[in-house]
């Protein structure tokens, strides 16, 4: 899920620089939320795993 939104921001970074600001923004958003997602199942698995 990271090296998708690792994938996603260089996607956007490179969109950007060529000017399509709408494909930029969409890579962005959906990097933001696979990030998001990302973080809050590890510290899900983080405290499921010390009980």
């Amino acid at each position: 899920m990271i090296g998708l939104a690792v994938v996603l921001l260089v996607l956007a970074l490179v969109a950007y620089i060529l000017g399509a600001r709408g494909i930029a923004g969409f890579s962005m958003e959906i990097a933001k939320w696979l990030i998001i997602i990302f973080l809050i199942l590890a510290v899900i698995s983080f405290l499921y795993g010390r009980f």
